[in-house]
């Protein structure tokens, strides 16, 4: 928080005038999101709602509104992703970050339930014919930005559902598929047109999109497994993660044998090991780092040990070793950690000594994807000169998601949503939104004006329950007390939450309410009245008051 001393004189005035300027600083839980999303504002909403006027639901409603705004994933997101925004939380030193992911999760079903429609943009003006091929994350984040504003928009998926990695690659335990699939009927009926069982290549060629559309996106996405690259890999008995989530997703008879060998550490190992353990198989996942420098979420790990998932760390595969039926043991070398990498973890060396076996009669490699371009070929090269942050080699091609750089699924709907602004702003005329700025600072919270409230605990399925119950989830939806207890944790860092300090102890009366309250605008500055002396920077909890220059 900002702190003030200022020389009163014995008139009770300040030797030195100084006075407030209201800052409305980004919050760090807004820049840490990989969306993009105004997590304050819509956290604000929830809070702020009796001040507002508002009753619960239309609290719930316009909070969902906010966030649908830049990504039309709520439900969906709040259960999968790795909440980067949280680690920003500035009430993470207090008694815990707010539980901002839960809450997503809580408003997301809520709208689900009461099958509430996504808006279009007011004064629409677009009106040209866009093509987007592959519907994952990233493509229907670009259509649905791009229908909303009142463009044309066709996607073409070579696959019988729409989602793509979120639908094929991650288990039911997790995403329902469901709730995928509801979220993305919202966005098909804005109008945009998802041609399913459409493969570019096959059923429709680069060169017709072309005269289709005036322009083409591409989120294809990586769906290939990268290669091990060890001896015995080749043959029946192996096969990637994301093949093998994809047999499970499909609900095919995917024999899985006792023993199973997942290798990598990132979310596909951890989700094909959990996968294959609710298949009754024995699982052990193989890890060349240690659990510190594991990419997989931190609380997915912690369960799939819990689920009888065993990990050896710091072991790398030196060969598959095979008999008659198939694979029997996946060879492994002791590693250690030595330099860092170019990605600047420490880079895996092995330890001297001979590798020992692992049992395994499926192995699971599950180390890296790359990007599948059959049928796309001609646009391969275009892509790879891709020059700007959006993925544009000419204003006629973009692109966005994994073939950009695996990432979570939070980016690849941002890449969506920033590709789909600049298409618009360049198709219109008009300028596309600007980067924000520097956030608030815990330095800038008073944390001690809030009373403590430890943070709501999430309700986990018992261990044997999801284990007989292989699609149940793991995880169950905040209750709506617990939702509401969360809002009010938050600290509205960088903004104006009405707590009026610096209305009820201004002596000359300058700050004045504003008629329609709104998080954020609460109080209008009337510095004319301004006696400087500071007092209403110092008592300011959300360090949306700092100080600014006396007028001349």
């Amino acid at each position: 928080m900002s702190t003030l001393k200022t020389n009163a004189g014995a008139d009770g005035c300040a030797d030195s005038l100084v006075h407030p300027t209201q800052g409305n600083t980004p919050a760090p839980c807004t820049l840490g999101c990989a969306g993009g999303n105004d997590v304050r504002q819509w956290l604000g909403i929830v809070a702020q709602r009796t001040k507002l006027g508002l009753s619960d639901a239309q609290a719930y409603a316009r909070a969902w509104g906010v966030i649908a705004d830049t990504n039309p994933f709520p439900a969906t997101l709040g259960r999968i992703c790795p909440h980067p925004c949280e680690t920003s939380c500035n009430r993470e030193a207090k008694d815990g970050a707010v539980a901002i992911n839960a809450m997503e999760r809580f408003l997301g079903d809520w709208a689900i339930e009461r099958h509430l429609p996504l808006r279009r943009l007011e004064g629409a003006s677009g009106g040209a014919s866009i093509g987007v091929v592959g519907a994952g994350p990233a493509g229907l984040s670009f259509a649905y930005q791009l229908a909303r504003r009142g463009h044309r928009v066709a996607v073409y998926e070579q696959r019988e559902h729409a989602g793509g990695m979120l639908h094929y690659g991650i288990p039911a335990f997790r995403l329902p598929k469901e709730i995928l699939q509801a979220e993305i009927a919202r966005i098909v009926a804005l109008g945009v047109d998802l041609k399913l069982n459409v493969a570019v290549g096959r059923d429709v060629s680069v060169d017709e999109l072309r005269e289709q559309h005036d322009l083409l996106f591409l989120g294809i996405g990586a769906g290939n497994a990268a290669r091990l690259g060890v001896p015995g890999e080749d043959g029946p008995g192996v096969v990637g993660g994301i093949e093998f989530l994809n047999a499970v997703n499909r609900g095919e008879g995917f024999e899985t044998p006792s023993e199973v060998v997942v290798i990598g550490g990132g979310n596909t190992a951890i989700d094909a090991a959990r996968a294959a353990r609710r298949r009754g198989a024995s699982v052990t996942l193989l890890y060349r780092r240690t659990r510190e420098e594991m990419p997989a979420i931190a609380s997915e790990v912690d369960e799939a040990l819990a689920e009888g998932v065993s990990i050896e760390f710091l072991v790398a595969p030196t060969a598959i070793r095979r008999d008659a039926i198939g694979p029997n043991a996946v060879m492994v070398q002791r590693m250690t950690l030595g330099e860092p990498d170019e990605s600047g973890r420490r880079r895996p060396v092995p330890v001297p000594g001979a590798p020992f076996a692992v049992p395994a009669r499926l192995v699971i490699a599950a180390v890296s994807q790359t990007v599948d371009w059959g049928g796309l070929e001609p646009l391969e090269s275009a892509v790879g000169k891709a020059q700007t942050e959006n993925g544009a080699p000419d204003h006629h091609l973009w692109s966005g998601g994994d073939m950009l750089g695996l990432g979570i699924a939070g980016m690849a709907i941002a890449q969506g949503r920033h590709a789909a602004e600049t298409v618009h702003a360049m198709l219109t005329g008009t300028e596309p939104p600007r980067a924000q700025r520097r956030a608030a600072a815990a330095r800038d919270v008073a944390a001690d004006f809030y009373p403590a409230s430890p943070r709501a605990p999430l309700i986990e399925r018992p261990v044997a329950e999801r284990i007989a119950q292989p699609d149940l989830e793991v995880h169950e939806t905040l209750s709506e007390q617990a939702f509401l207890q969360e809002a009010d944790r938050c600290f509205s860092c960088g903004q104006c939450h009405g707590c009026q300090y610096c209305f009820m102890y201004c002596n000359g009366g300058g700050f004045v309410r504003i008629g329609q309250a709104e998080p954020g605008a609460y109080f209008a500055l009337a510095l004319e009245r301004c006696l400087g002396c500071g007092k209403c920077i110092e008592l300011c909890p959300t360090g949306y008051l700092s100080a600014a220059e006396a007028p001349n």
